[in-house]
């Protein structure tokens, strides 16, 4: 299992809800995983009931077995602030650039430098280390996996792809190596990019255009992850039935149970039409996802699958998803 998971998916298939999921799954049986968003909507922090997230890891849920999530919300600026410290030691002064608008400027327009900065700080808490001991020497890592919500498909592969973008501003130097380090990871076994979609055919065909466009970049690609995918109420033959007109079989059926004769007006008359249409809906929608899960099936990219929790996602939906994702082999 690669240790940076990367999720991203068209908006409305509800990635964040997927990572967040994911983060927790990973986390089981002792784990600590660190959950990453980079867009600044602060959406793990309301999945989970809490504050907005503060430019620092926090522990944010514990998982089953005593596994621990931490959350951090990766802020450009103050992640650029860390950037020039920790490279060229200007401490004070890069605060005072800050409050010039300089490093709003630098991360506004350099977006390419911007992506370095968030994909970086995600790959740092990958290679991050404890201190080392005389027992065991080297340190542990701080973090088993580290989960990252993700810009949705249609600009994950430019956002991960960050040595290109930033080929034309910085051609060697600490921006240079920096970008090289981060590809690096991106671009190794340690990474999986993971595309959330629905059955539907715009989500589905933005999923088969972002695995493209990843294998293309040689990003590695993860699994689709199918998301709120609800249960088909009718077996085969209900399903051919309500294709086929049987007005005269359900009456009769109805007033068989008891609802009424099946006499013009009766309640069992009333109810064949209303029954008849929902049938014929679901079995035009048990037929469109087939369609959609042939079309994810020609990606050749391995799937998960997550039901559609109807009462609304919180955290007792979250532990649910976990399980499930746990079950479909993320342990």
């Amino acid at each position: 299992m690669s240790r940076l998971q990367v999720v991203s998916g068209k908006g409305g298939t509800g990635k964040t809800t997927v990572a967040a999921a994911l983060a927790l799954a990973l986390a089981t049986e002792g784990r600590r995983t660190l959950l990453v968003e980079v867009e600044g909507r602060q959406g793990i922090a309301q999945l989970f009931g809490a504050e907005a997230l503060p430019y620092e890891e926090r522990k944010i849920a514990v998982a089953p077995g005593g596994g621990e999530v931490f959350a951090l919300a990766i802020d450009a600026e103050r992640a650029l602030l860390d950037y020039l410290q920790m490279f060229y030691k200007l401490g004070g002064a890069g605060r005072a650039l800050k409050k010039l608008g300089a490093i709003d400027f630098a991360t506004t327009i350099a977006p390419g430098v911007r992506d370095v900065l968030l994909t970086g700080k995600a790959c740092e808490a990958v290679r991050r280390r404890t201190p080392p001991d005389s027992k065991h020497g080297q340190g542990k890592y701080a973090y088993d996996y580290v989960v990252m919500d993700a810009p949705p498909t249609g600009r994950i592969t430019r956002f991960l792809n960050v040595n290109d973008e930033v080929a034309g501003l910085a051609k060697f130097g600490p921006i240079h190596n920096q970008a090289q380090a981060v590809m690096r990871v991106l671009k190794s076994p340690e990474t999986a990019v993971h595309l959330v979609t629905l059955l539907e055919e715009m989500p589905v065909q933005e999923t088969a255009d972002g695995v493209a466009e990843l294998r293309a970049a040689e990003l590695p690609v993860g699994r689709v992850v199918v998301n709120m995918v609800r249960p088909h109420l009718l077996d085969e033959e209900a399903l051919q039935s309500a294709a086929g007109n049987r007005r005269a079989d359900v009456a009769k059926a109805l007033s068989q149970a008891g609802l009424g004769g099946a006499r013009r007006g009766g309640l069992a008359e009333r109810l064949v039409d209303p029954l008849l249409e929902q049938a014929k809906e679901h079995a035009e929608r048990v037929e469109l996802e087939r369609d959609q899960r042939s079309a994810l099936d020609r990606l050749g990219v391995p799937a998960y699958e997550l039901p559609l929790i109807g009462e609304g996602m919180d955290l007792a939906g979250l532990y649910r998803l976990a399980t499930e994702l746990r079950k479909q082999g993320t342990s």
